[in-house]
């Protein structure tokens, strides 16, 4: 088929209707933060790319000179922004006098939002960008490939390309047709139930109320109000925060229909906020930050104001971000997510074989355990 992988070191390099329809090929609904502009956003803020230890490397597949598939890929440096740990790797290869650094890393910069990575309509042809991928990283010298946050069918397809596989768990909230909060909150066990209406008082008795801002409604002043939340939490969270504000004035002028920004205010002063991707059945929870401690300011305007939102648009899932065993009581169940990796030093490679095989049993028992302390109603089973 004169088919051929080549790299790309600008996204802007491959057009956005063909990316995007790669996306919805590979994925079927439409998911904001793999988008073409999303992460042109990423390149042209300089939020990836120069010394970031982010630098783009996107593969593209090509047959008979039309692109049939695309991978987001980065050459990089460092294990910081990734959530999917493998400072534990490094640190052990470095020990054994090897070099993990740098690596490729198959991923949305700076974001647990699972959704397809091999970028491409069938199964041989994400075999092809997997091979590409071993590839490239034997060219540039890199120790591995990371592939995360995939969806799980290109999880056990790529098990049969000689990655190995990767599990964790995430807490997503699931829509069952409700008309409405109360809908919601009917279906809970009463404990869960009072201790939520609990949570939502006590904010609303601090006197904060809150505004949903989307699309053609928001304003650069929106924007500087949650760059302001976002600075102050990522400084005390990471030191440096990886988003500027370049990048969230791209996406303003880019995607605003595919953003939700959440604002909490108190006497008229906005004092927190939570950044929401909006996608095809979804919404997407990626970052907040607030300039006011209240109790439960940070449940109500992460996770209860997106429950709300996805109520009223119709949304099946709300995925609230990485990690957080807290949104178990408050209606967000646990879901896998999954991750493959390629090394190329074959000892490494069996090391962290040997330890993903006892990782991902682990993973399966907390899973287990934390399925059967659902906060739902036992008649809903």
């Amino acid at each position: 088929m004169g088919a051929r992988v080549r790299v790309v070191d600008r996204i802007a390099e491959i057009p956005a209707t063909v990316w995007n329809g790669l996306t919805q090929a590979a994925g079927g609904e439409r998911n904001p933060s793999i988008s073409h502009a999303f992460l042109a956003a990423m390149e042209d803020s300089g939020c990836v790319g120069g010394k970031t230890g982010w630098v783009p490397q996107h593969v593209v597949l090509e047959e008979d000179g039309a692109i049939t598939g695309v991978a987001p890929c980065y050459l990089k440096s460092h294990s910081m922004g990734e959530y999917v740990f493998d400072h534990g790797f490094a640190d052990a290869f470095h020990r054994a006098g090897g070099r993990y650094y740098p690596k490729l890393q198959v991923s949305v910069p700076f974001s647990p939002v699972p959704g397809p990575r091999l970028l491409a309509a069938t199964d041989d042809r994400k075999q092809l960008l997997a091979e590409g991928l071993k590839t490239l990283a034997r060219d540039l010298g890199a120790s591995s490939v990371h592939i995360t946050f995939e969806p799980e069918q290109d999880w056990r397809l790529l098990r049969g390309a000689g990655f190995l596989q990767r599990q964790d768990i995430q807490f997503h909230w699931h829509n069952q047709g409700y008309g409405s909060f109360q809908d919601f909150l009917a279906a809970l066990s009463s404990s869960k139930r009072k201790n939520i209406r609990k949570e939502r008082e006590a904010v609303a008795a601090r006197g904060i109320t809150f505004e949903h801002a989307t699309g053609a409604a928001l304003t650069t002043a929106h924007w500087d109000h949650f760059y302001r939340f976002y600075m102050d939490t990522s400084s005390r969270k990471w030191g440096k925060p990886y988003l500027n504000r370049a990048f969230f004035a791209r996406i303003h002028e880019t995607m605003a229909d595919d953003v939700l920004l959440v604002l909490a205010k108190r006497d008229d002063k906005v004092i927190a906020g939570a950044l929401n991707l909006v996608g095809s059945d979804r919404l997407y929870g990626r970052n907040w930050g607030c300039v006011e401690d209240h109790p439960f300011l940070h449940f109500e305007t992460c996770y209860y104001q997106a429950i709300d939102f996805a109520i009223a648009r119709g949304l099946k899932i709300v995925e609230a971000g990485a990690q957080g065993e807290h949104k178990l009581a408050r209606g967000y169940l646990p879901v896998k997510t999954y991750s493959s990796h390629h090394f190329v030093h074959a000892g490494l490679a069996r090391a962290v074989d040997d330890y993903l095989a006892s990782e991902r049993a682990a993973v399966d028992e907390n899973s287990e355990i934390l399925s059967k302390h659902s906060p739902f109603r036992v008649e809903r089973e």
